[in-house]
């Protein structure tokens, strides 16, 4: 049986700390051959990888929920606010590195090209961007306007 190796960029179950669920995540990092950032496909946070429980520790779980009696959450006296939405954060860091950016010293995007982090990138169809995260072997994060896409690269 040929069991495939994991990569940046690949699908992957892990328990996301924002939805409280197992989902599907996108490998963001790797050390080694161990995943260890995530991005949920659903709620787009990026976070540590959690690995799905065992279902003896989900067994384990569900026991300890069901014998413990439930008390109601107080109120809290300050309402909560709204996080930022992470594509708009995104779309403002670019923006704000937009007027420091040299158009005539961007690299035009070559799948096989060799990009070095911070370089300018011009993207026949996302437009300029900067490479934000080099991720070995062959992967890069880049910052557009749109905002953060993972590319392939040498």
């Amino acid at each position: 049986m040929n069991i495939r190796k994991l990569s940046a960029g690949d699908i992957i179950e892990s328990r996301c700390t924002r939805c409280r669920q197992v989902l599907n995540h996108r490998i963001v990092a790797m050390v080694a051959e161990k995943v260890v950032r995530v991005e949920c496909n659903t709620c787009g946070g990026t976070h540590n990888y959690y690995p799905p429980p065992t279902a003896k520790e989900a067994r384990a779980a569900k026991e300890k929920k069901e014998a413990s009696p439930k008390t109601p959450r107080s109120a809290s006296s300050t309402p909560r606010t709204s996080r930022k939405d992470p594509t708009e954060a995104d779309r403002d860091e670019w923006r704000a590195l937009r007027s420091s950016m040299a158009i005539d010293k961007a690299v035009v995007y070559d799948m096989n090209g060799k990009f070095r982090s911070n370089a300018l990138v011009d993207h026949p169809v996302f437009g300029l961007g900067i490479v934000k995260l080099l991720i070995p072997p062959n992967k890069m994060q880049v910052l557009f306007e749109d905002g953060i896409k993972l590319l392939r690269c040498q």
